[in-house]
C-alpha cells in the first residue's frame, strides 16, 4: 500500500478527505483518501491521517466503498450513440454519460468498416482524445479472420494492408492505441511490427489461428514492443474466448496460447464479464488461473448500452437487442455488449471473485495497457482524482473524474 504525507490544508485551499472502506491495493475497511487539486495526495489507513481544520471531511455511509474510476479498453458506444458512425457532438454526449456511470477513462472502439469511414472516424476520435474526453482509439479490424468475424461485416475484412494501416496510424495522430488482428493472415507479422514501432498495442483476436501461430505472434509482439522502447508493455487479447475457436484437447487453438501468455504475464486478456459473452463460472475460473493482474475487464459495449431493448446499429450492421442481449439482425451473432464497467465488476463479484481483484482488472490493469498506470486506475498519491463511491450492492452513488463530482 502506498501512502505519502499530504500537503496540509489551508483556509483558502481546503482538501477533500473521504473516509471509509476503500479498494487500494486490497480492500481496506478503514481508509482515508485525500484529494487536492485534481490528484490523490494520500491513500491509506485513516489512522495515518490527521485532518486539518480546513479540510472538507466526508465519511462514507455504512456499506459504501470507494474504488478507483474504471478504465474501459473496448467500447463501441452507448446511450444510443455508435462511435463508428456518429459525429463529434453525439460522441461527446455519450462519453460524458459513460464517465458519469463510472467509466472515468475509456477508449473508443471502431468495428470493421469501409476504409474511408475508418479513416474519417479515427481522425474525428483523435480530436476528442486531444480534448481529453477519451484516452485513445481501438480498431477492431479490418485485419480479421472471416471465419471468426462475429459481428464484424465480412464485406470489409482485409488481409493486413500496411499502406492502409499506416494511413490509419497517421489519421490517429498518436491516439491509435490498440488494433485487433488475426495472426494467421498473410502479412500479419509485418503488421505487428508496424504497430509496435508506432506505439500501437497489437491485440490478438477474431482469429481461427492455431495455438502455435498465436504463441509465436504474442511472443513476437512482446519483443517488438520492448524493442520500440515501451518498457513493460505487453500485447493484449481481444475478448478471450469470443471470436476464436473453442479450446479442444486435440486442437487447442488460440485460447490455449493466450492462457499461457497471460499466466506468464506476457499478455493481458480481455474478458467481457456481462454474463452473456461468458458464463460467470468461466470468469471466476480465469481469475483463479490467471490472476487479476493479467485480466482486463471490458464492456465491448455498443449503442444500446444504458438504454432499453430495441433496434440499434453497430457500424454498418443492424442490431436487435432483446432482454439486454444484442444480436445481428442478419445472422443472430452476438453484436457487442450492453453492460457498463461497474456491471462487470458486480458480475465478477457475484461469480465469486473478490472485489479487490475485480477492481484490479477493471482499473489498474487496463490503465497499464494504456501506458498510464501511474496516473489512472488506482487510488495512489499522484494519481488522477478519479473514483467511485459504491453502495453495498455495488451500485454507484457518486462518481468523480479528474477531481470533479459527476453524479
Amino acid at each position: 500500500m502506498t501512502v505519502t504525507n499530504p500537503v496540509p490544508s489551508s483556509a483558502d485551499h481546503p482538501r477533500l478527505v473521504l473516509r471509509g472502506a476503500a479498494v487500494l491495493e486490497t480492500l481496506l475497511p478503514d481508509a482515508a483518501v485525500v484529494l487536492d487539486g485534481g490528484v490523490v495526495t494520500y491513500a491509506g489507513p485513516s489512522g495515518g491521517l490527521a485532518p486539518a481544520p480546513a479540510d472538507d471531511v466526508v465519511d462514507l455511509a455504512p456499506g459504501q466503498v470507494m474504488v478507483p474510476g474504471l478504465v474501459d479498453l473496448h467500447c463501441h458506444g452507448a446511450f444510443g450513440v455508435d462511435f463508428s458512425r456518429a459525429d463529434a457532438a453525439a460522441i461527446r454526449g455519450a462519453v460524458a454519460r459513460l464517465h458519469a456511470a463510472g467509466s472515468t477513462t475509456l477508449m473508443a472502439s471502431l468495428v470493421t468498416d469501409e476504409p474511408e469511414v475508418l479513416l474519417r472516424q479515427v481522425a474525428l476520435l483523435a480530436g476528442l482524445a486531444e480534448e481529453g474526453l477519451i484516452a485513445g482509439i481501438h480498431l477492431e479490424g479490418p485485419f480479421l479472420s472471416e471465419v471468426r468475424c462475429g459481428a464484424q461485416d465480412p464485406r470489409w475484412l482485409l488481409a493486413p494492408d500496411l499502406e492502409l494501416a499506416e494511413a490509419l496510424i497517421r489519421a490517429g495522430r498518436g491516439w491509435l492505441r490498440t488494433m485487433t488482428y488475426a495472426p494467421e493472415l498473410p502479412g500479419a507479422d509485418a503488421l505487428v511490427e508496424l504497430l509496435a514501432g508506432h506505439g500501437v498495442t497489437p491485440s490478438l483476436g477474431h482469429t481461427a489461428c492455431t495455438a502455435e501461430q498465436a504463441h509465436e505472434s504474442l511472443v513476437r509482439a512482446r519483443q517488438l514492443l520492448a524493442a520500440s522502447g515501451q518498457s513493460g508493455a505487453r500485447p493484449t487479447v481481444t475478448h478471450l474466448f469470443n471470436g476464436m475457436d473453442p479450446m479442444h484437447h486435440r486442437a487447442p487453438g488460440a485460447v490455449s496460447a493466450c492462457l499461457r501468455a497471460a499466466k506468464a504475464g506476457n499478455a493481458a486478456v480481455e474478458l467481457i464479464a456481462d454474463n452473456t459473452h461468458l458464463d460467470p463460472y468461466l470468469v471466476a475460473t480465469m481469475f483463479d488461473l490467471l490472476g487479476a493482474g493479467n485480466i482486463a475487464l471490458v464492456t465491448d459495449s455498443m449503442a444500446a448500452a444504458g438504454l432499453a431493448d430495441g433496434q440499434y446499429r453497430l457500424g454498418p450492421a443492424e442490431v436487435l437487442v432483446q432482454d439486454g442481449v444484442a444480436r445481428l439482425v442478419s445472422t443472430g451473432s452476438i453484436a457487442g455488449g450492453t453492460a457498463a464497467m461497474v456491471d462487470l465488476v458486480r458480475n465478477s463479484v457475484g461469480a465469486g471473485v473478490p472485489l479487490a481483484d475485480a477492481v484490479i482488472s477493471a482499473a489498474p490493469v487496463p490503465a497499464g495497457v494504456l501506458g498510464r498506470g501511474q496516473e489512472l486506475g488506482s487510488l495512489v498519491p499522484g494519481a488522477s482524482a478519479d473514483l467511485i463511491v459504491l453502495d453495498q450492492a455495488l451500485v454507484p452513488v457518486r462518481v468523480m473524474r479528474r477531481g470533479s463530482w459527476l453524479s
